[in-house]
């Protein structure tokens, strides 16, 4: 059953409002002393919020005998389950998060980023929540499709789409194509329908360096995406786009980089497109009416770390577009955003158990865990750091520090660096790692032939289990010869 959009951009839907109530994400109510308490595993006090900000989700509760309580279900419970490793998604807090963006810019269109996590029921979620959806493969929009997502309500991205994908993007009617090559204009033009042209974004290289790694910084020169302002190629292809009937230019797109904590890289480039969508009025007449300024919208990894606020964003760069439009005398357009880490990363935890313990001449402590850099490759490629806890034993003991290593045949396979853990620290021991919703999972391999995790989701006190663990069979299953 295909999905509709609530009746106005910023209430709930009533199948939403009904069933869960927002919450301020950015600031969850989390207690005092999270480099203690959570990085040793004491249970978190009930009071006292944190004010420099904790990395668990909202509805983080101590439980007994040094449990955690998310969503109202105690993690070791959740493990003891479905085994570990595990990934356990707290529904409400990808819902609030979802809804803090819809009420922080209720005249935009607020994009899910499918790319930092999608299952079906991530698709449900962001459909009730009356976000779009942002795909950028044809497995992606295929699940999106088989789940009844609204077509219009999604956006194909992707640097090198194939002819079959721009395909079934046409053939589901999807609301917009972001256009990032010149081969793609043609190819697109030639499924042109006649009574429906496709709607497309072209999207820019503003040349604004942001993001908290080199490998993730996708708006300036010299990389992959897009087509350079500088130089001309964005303006040769809006041209091209142009003199297309069957293709339909609606705005221009941009994509800064990820884990961006601060509104004024965004500022920039709205600096940048808003000139470019006056050079587009003066030499072809046409005012473009939509702006799409990408995601990459950081998170709190680590307590203290900063956050993007959507709200502080929101003011800023709806002020500063307001503003640079007047100057060159535009109509404000539309805005289009695209979170996907901001709302599904803090609702994720990764739960993992101790295999062994070694303890090395140098002072040293390892803690090898049975997941690693196949279900969480970001600290290997990125040098992304994390918290972790014990949860389900006390833990008012010594502390020692441990390096949280996988189960991999890398040395770089290390999960956590210098983790503070009870200094007893034994195989069988639990441990949590938070902000495990996004680029974790969806970014996992096959590494050594373990298989991925299983997913569940809590709420309320329930818990569910929304993905199985990949078993070997399945990964036999792929083999049709020898």
């Amino acid at each position: 059953m295909l999905r509709t959009p609530p009746s106005s951009p910023g209430p709930e839907s009533p199948r939403s409002a009904q069933s869960s109530q927002p919450s301020q994400p950015s600031q969850p109510s989390q207690p005092s002393q999270p480099s203690q308490s959570h990085r040793t595993g004491r249970p978190l006090p009930a009071a006292d919020p944190d004010p420099l900000g904790s990395p668990w989700p909202a509805s983080a509760r101590p439980g007994p005998n040094g449990d955690l309580l998310i969503g109202g279900v105690g993690l070791a419970e959740a493990a003891d389950r479905f085994g570990t490793p595990l990934y356990v998604l707290d529904e409400q807090e990808f819902r609030s998060r979802a809804r803090a963006f819809r009420r922080a810019l209720p005249t935009a269109e607020v994009f899910y980023a499918a790319k930092a996590f999608l299952c079906s029921a991530v698709v449900d979620w962001a459909a009730d929540e009356g976000l779009g959806l942002d795909v950028c493969s044809a497995g992606e929009l295929r699940l999106a499709a088989a789940a009844g997502f609204p077509p219009e309500r999604i956006l194909l991205h992707g640097n090198a789409k194939t002819p079959e994908e721009l395909r079934l993007a046409r053939r589901l009617r999807v609301g917009r194509i972001v256009v990032d090559g010149a081969a793609e204009i043609p190819r697109l033009a030639a499924l042109a329908v006649a009574d429906a042209p496709q709607r497309v974004l072209v999207r820019v290289l503003p040349g604004v360096a942001a993001g908290h790694h080199r490998a993730v910084r996708t708006g300036v020169d010299g990389q992959k995406f897009g087509f350079r302002i500088a130089g001309g190629d964005a303006a040769d292809a809006v041209a091209r786009i142009l003199g297309q009937p069957g293709l339909r230019l609606t705005g221009l797109h941009c994509h800064l980089g990820s884990q961006i904590t601060e509104a004024g890289p965004y500022l920039a480039a709205v600096d940048r497109l808003v000139g470019l969508l006056a050079e587009i009025r003066d030499r072809h007449g046409v005012e473009l009416p939509e702006l799409d300024l990408g995601g990459g919208y950081g998170v709190r990894y680590l307590a203290g770390d900063a956050e993007l606020d959507p709200d502080r964003f929101a003011a800023e760069l709806t002020a500063r577009l307001a503003a640079r439009c007047a100057e060159h005398g535009l109509a404000v357009p539309r805005l289009l955003v695209e979170p996907g880490r901001a709302i599904a990363a803090p609702a994720g935890v990764a739960l993992y158990r101790v295999l062994s313990v070694k303890r090395g001449t140098d002072g040293r402590a390892f803690a090898a865990v049975d997941g690693g850099m196949s279900d969480n490759p970001r600290p290997a490629l990125y040098g992304s750091a994390y918290q972790v806890r014990t949860v389900g034993r006390p833990t008012d003991g010594p502390t020692a520090t441990f390096d949280v290593v996988g189960r991999h045949c890398e040395a770089g396979d290390v999960l956590v660096h210098g983790a503070t853990l009870p200094a007893d620290l034994r195989p069988g021991d639990l441990l949590a790692v938070p902000v495990a919703g996004a680029y974790q999972l969806s970014m996992a391999s096959g590494y050594n032939l373990v298989g991925r995790p299983p997913v569940a989701a809590v709420r309320e006190g329930r818990l569910r289990l929304l993905i199985r663990r990949e078993t070997v069979e399945d990964l036999r299953a792929r083999e049709v010869g020898r």
